[in-house]
């Protein structure tokens, strides 16, 4: 599963940063968004873009960022927000095959 979100979210940064720079490095889990990919901050929001587009709602990067402290927001790794997804859509996955959706509700 981490290696489909790594994959996603590789391509996500292709579509925003351009290739030419992601195939020079290689994106892994422990590539770094701001020392390694260099994003600045309307990167950061385009992704977000695309990863609710992709996961929905429950995936929020800002409010993930949010949470963490500025040395925290500069050291991350891509490896960090791909757990965070896993887990978000993992229990999401969790609460839809437990029949805890809100439209298995009414």
């Amino acid at each position: 599963m981490a290696t489909d979100i790594l994959a996603e979210i590789t391509g996500m940064l292709v579509e925003i940063v351009g290739d030419e720079y992601l195939l020079a490095e290689e994106v892994t889990m422990k590539t770094t968004f701001n020392e390694d990919l260099a994003l600045e901050s309307i990167e950061f929001v385009a992704l977000a873009e695309l990863l609710h587009h992709r996961y929905g709602s429950d995936v929020d990067l800002m409010g993930f960022l949010a949470e963490k402290d500025m040395d925290a927001i500069l050291a991350m790794s891509v490896g960090e927000l791909v757990t965070h997804i896993g887990r978000i859509t993992h229990t999401s996955l969790a609460r839809v095959s437990a029949g805890t959706s809100p439209a298995s509700a009414g």
